[in-house]
Parts: structure tokens; sequence; C-alpha cells
């Protein structure tokens, strides 16, 4: 223990969110020092990543529903968890490289929010992933205490707080006091969910075929599960007409795109609802004047807080730079360590 203090004096040790369609990782002292797409680009049937080991994040992403026969732009994490092992752990090879700069005599302790729901297998992959990526200790921290610690909540008091985290591939719902977990719902209905109602209801309702990132641009520009205080929104759209194949372009409204998002906002708010039903009658009690606190991505679409509160009858609002607060958590969980460890999982827990 008292070497591992001594290397953690000299190493660049990182939170990391390991996000579906973000990584972000935060340093001590520094705040989230990088935000960049979960996105890597290989040549077609190799897991060698293009431009020496360098064609992840941003520059894959622009490769997205672009790439010729002969390169693949992958995105290594599927619902919260690892799809393809060796495409992540290049991924965060490169990622934790960039960040621990040429430090490379010791290798840094990493903190990973991981969501609630998944499995000992999966968790074991985040370790492998982790470790063979360069990190000389791997912890592992739930998501949704991640995300309340970073958005300031006070959950190490006997009193609730909840926490509904929508990233890209789970939905992560909690209700925490004393500094853990009281009620926790996961499921894997997202942000990701609601790019492919979008892409569903183009084919469905026009005819055309538009890509992911399309899909996601419009739930960013217009996406709302309630009208804007201006009026409905419209934008631009362009894809391909599935009966003539030809290029075209229509234009939605963020009425047409509220019709789209129903079915996976509505279970999100189930999910939510359930969580609530298993609640201890105190910690009801106390959630009546706390309310829930919106974190994530998907937190971001308009009305969505409101529509929240009327399903469940308590106050909802999203935090504080909704996008970091999981990242921004994991590195209090860093800063703490000797505070908070008894309280995570560690790669060191098999030995």
């Amino acid at each position: 223990m008292i070497f591992d203090s001594l290397l953690g004096a000299f190493s660049v040790d990182m939170g990391i969110d390991l996000g579906t369609c973000n990584t972000l990782v935060c340093v001590r002292g520094e705040g989230v020092v990088l935000n960049e797409p979960s996105v890597v680009a290989v040549r077609k049937g190799t897991t060698q990543v293009l431009d020496g080991g360098n064609a992840v994040g941003v520059v894959a992403k622009e490769m997205l529903g672009k790439t010729p026969g002969s390169i693949e732009a992958i995105r290594p994490l599927k619902d919260g968890v690892i799809a393809d092992f060796d495409i992540t752990e290049a991924m965060l090879g490169y990622f934790i490289r960039k960040v621990h700069g040429r430090r490379r005599f010791v290798k840094p302790r990493v903190v990973i929010a991981i969501p609630s729901g998944i499995t000992a297998v999966e968790k074991r992959a985040v370790y492998n992933s982790a470790e063979r990526a360069g990190a000389r200790r791997v912890y592992l921290v739930d998501e949704p205490m991640a995300a309340g610690i970073g958005a300031g909540l006070p959950i190490s008091e006997p009193q609730a707080s909840m926490i509904v985290d929508i990233g890209g591939g789970t939905t992560e719902v909690a209700i925490m006091s004393l500094a853990d977990i009281s009620v926790c719902e996961s499921i894997r209905v997202a942000g990701d969910n609601m790019d492919d109602a979008i892409v569903n209801y183009m084919r469905r309702t026009y005819n055309l075929m538009v890509g992911f990132q399309t899909a996601e641009r419009i739930k960013i520009d217009i996406g709302s599960v309630a009208e804007f205080a201006d009026g409905e929104r419209e934008i631009e759209v362009r894809g391909r007409d599935l009966i003539s194949g030809l290029p075209r372009r229509s234009v939605v409204s963020s009425a047409e795109v509220r019709d789209a998002l129903k079915e996976p906002v509505g279970q999100i708010i189930e999910c939510v609802t359930r969580a609530l039903e298993q609640a201890e009658p105190e910690l009801a009690s106390d959630l009546v004047e706390n309310g829930i606190h919106l974190a994530g991505g998907g937190a971001l679409v308009h009305g969505l807080g409101t529509l929240m509160s009327q399903a469940t009858g308590l106050d909802c609002q999203v935090v504080d730079d909704a996008l970091t607060c999981v990242a921004r958590g994991t590195a209090v969980y860093l800063e703490n360590l000797s505070v908070w460890k008894d309280t995570m999982e560690s790669d060191a827990d098999d030995y």
C-alpha cells in the first residue's frame, strides 16, 4: 500500500466515464481533460487501428457511416458494456496514453464508472481491458453513485437523494442514502434508443433512410417531449429515398420528433416509477422535498424533466453540466481513495 502511494505521486491517476457514446476522463485538480466519442477506426476484419493507433475518438466518429469497404468505424461498447474486448482495449490505451503523457515508467490508477446492472463477466471485461490498456490498479464504481457525487448531492447523509442518469446505452435510476444505493433500477434504453426511434420514424413516415449521426443531430437540435416556448421548430434532414434509392431532403418538425420519442421516453419514465415504488416510506418522504435529479446527455432532451414531474408528482431538475457529472464523480472518488475504497470494487480484491 505504501509503495502504491509512492507510485501515485509520479503517475497521473484518472477517473473514466466509459460511455457507450462518449468517454470522458478526469484528472485530480484539473477536471475533465478528455471528452471524445467511443469510436475506433480499424482495417476491416482486423483489430489494427488506423493512423498508427491514433484513429480513435473524434477522428474515428467522423468516419461513421462513411467508410469504404476496407475500413470499419466501430463503437466497441453497446448498452453500456464492452461488446468488443480488443477494440475497447485499444481505445482505452489511446485515451490513457493521451492523458498520462510520457510517464511510461509508472502506470496510473484508474477509477471507472460502470452501469449498476452489469454482470460479473462484464465487470471482468472492464478490468482486463483497463489493465491491458495500461492501468496499474483498477477500481469500479456504480454510475449512479458517481453521478450523484459529481452532481453534488448529499449522498452520504441519512436522507434520500435520487438520480436518473440517461446515457447513451443505459438509464440508471438510483435512490441513495448513507453513501450507498438503497434502490436501483437499470434499463438498456437511453440515448441510442432515441436515435433508433428517429431513424425508424423517418423510414416509416418519409420513406427516408438517415444515418445515426443525422438522427443524433435531430435529437440534439429539436428533440423534445414538450412544446418549445417559442413554438414548434423544424430542421432539414437529408438521406436516401427508400423508393427511388436517390439522395433527397425533407423537413421534419419537433412535434414529429416528439412522437418518435414516445416509446423510449415512456420506458425510461416507467423505470423511474418502478424505483419509486420500491422506496422505503421514510426515503419516499425525503424525495417529496428533495425531488429527482436528471443527469447524462439524455436528460437534455427538452421538456423531459417536466414530463417526469407530471408522471411522478415530484420536482425534477437537470443537474449542472449533466454531461460530465459521472466523470466528475469518478474524480472525487480518486481524490478520496482512502475514504471510498471500501465501497468500490477493485481488481486487487481477486488476489
